[in-house]
């Protein structure tokens, strides 16, 4: 059985980053939901991130999203990221929200829709190098809709043309973080549909480029875990992005959906490693109709008891029920685990920390929500849009 010490130290050594964009205006495909006291600046973002991060001491770095945190001057942003305690994080590309993408963007037929493309890829990498960022992260919606639009194999090899031209282009202390996603928007093929072909790609260009896992982007019953054990073990994984989905990609609170997947995903990180690795672990989710800050911090708290839970396994009786093929006890091993109520460990953790046990309640008593909704009028609230 792991010692509390032991387990305390892993809690308080984890680190989750938050998204830039979940802050901001979201909502479906047929209606964005404004809310009171939304950022209206990438530096609102970052405000808001900060309470997260103080109430929760678990969330220290934000990633960004360009276009959508463009200013005229990266070091200042990193600049006030540092007077609030944080860092900023990934990059993130953006290379679907252009006219010009309608077929693609760095697999489009149109050389000049892809150097158009790729152009935006070096400016993000640039834009690390001011801001001090480690990871580029690349989702690319390109793909085709009808069989016969374009020619699969050449859009492969256009991707990994311009895969090598930006891994080349990353510093020695960058990585190039390649995402996947079954379907959407492209529904006859996706050009990265799934960690098979992230891998193959990543294996090519060399150890600065690693797989991202979004635990939304699989087809329903898909074993994420495996796929979690298998990059580990080939170490190849680099990063998470956390969300729930109960159909497609919903962008939902990590672990609504399912919480047991959240504890198995978990526990295989710890098995495999992941807590001590370079192992990003960063929110994706769009919180459309509820409050954006809690429903930061709650998905944080959520990560935060599913390692808790990961790590009180008792690795070394589940071991001995594995090579005895005793089923049952193997499986209690786990389940004994995710059953426990970890949230008074959880709570002293922070306590210990000098923090707030419950950081729901304290962010409630802050007021930040009615300062903000009273301050943050005129101007345009940040939003993606739709």
């Amino acid at each position: 059985m792991t010692e509390p010490a032991t387990v305390k130290a892993a809690l308080i050594s984890q680190a989750i980053e938050t998204p830039s964009w979940a802050y901001g205006n979201s909502g479906t495909r047929f209606k964005v939901f404004a809310r009171p006291g939304v950022p209206r600046t990438p530096e609102e973002k970052l405000d808001d991130a900060a309470k997260v991060h103080e109430f929760t001491g678990a969330a220290p770095t934000v990633a960004l999203h360009i276009p959508w945190d463009t200013v005229d001057d990266y070091a200042a942003l990193a600049g006030h990221a540092r007077d609030r305690g944080l860092t900023l994080g990934t990059v993130n590309a953006n290379t679907f929200q252009d006219d010009d993408f309608r077929l693609g963007s760095v697999c489009h037929p149109d050389p000049a829709v892809r150097r158009k493309a790729l152009d935006h890829l070096m400016a993000c990498v640039d834009i690390m190098d001011a801001t001090g960022s480690r990871d580029l992260k690349l989702w690319f919606a390109d793909g085709t809709n009808y069989p016969g639009q374009d020619d699969i194999r050449e859009r492969q090899d256009r991707l990994a043309e311009a895969l090598a031209a930006v891994y080349e282009r990353l510093g020695d202390d960058q990585r190039m973080l390649l995402e996947y996603k079954l379907f959407e928007p492209a529904f006859y093929t996706t050009d990265v549909p799934d960690w098979g072909t992230a891998y193959a790609h990543c294996l090519k260009l060399g150890p600065r480029a690693q797989v991202v896992v979004d635990t939304g982007h699989h087809a329903p019953g898909t074993n994420i875990e495996f796929i979690v054990a298998t990059l580990l073990r080939e170490g190849r994984l680099g990063a998470f992005d956390f969300n729930s989905r109960f159909y497609a990609d919903d962008d939902l609170m990590v672990g609504a959906a399912d919480p047991f997947q959240l504890f198995r995903i978990m526990y295989e990180v710890v098995r495999g490693g992941g807590l001590t690795a370079d192992v990003a672990f960063m929110l994706d989710q769009c919180h459309n109709i509820e409050e954006k800050i809690p429903a930061i911090i709650r998905s944080v708290m959520n990560v935060q008891e599913a390692t808790a839970k990961a790590l009180l396994v008792d690795r070394e009786a589940l071991a001995t029920a594995q090579r005895t093929g005793d089923v049952l006890e193997a499986n209690a091993a786990l389940m004994d685990a995710y059953n426990t109520d970890v949230r008074p460990l959880l709570a002293e953790v922070r306590e210990e920390q000098g923090l707030d046990g419950d950081p729901m309640a304290a962010y409630r008593r802050s007021g930040w929500a009615t300062r903000t909704a009273e301050e943050r009028i005129g101007g345009q609230q940040a939003g993606w849009g739709a």
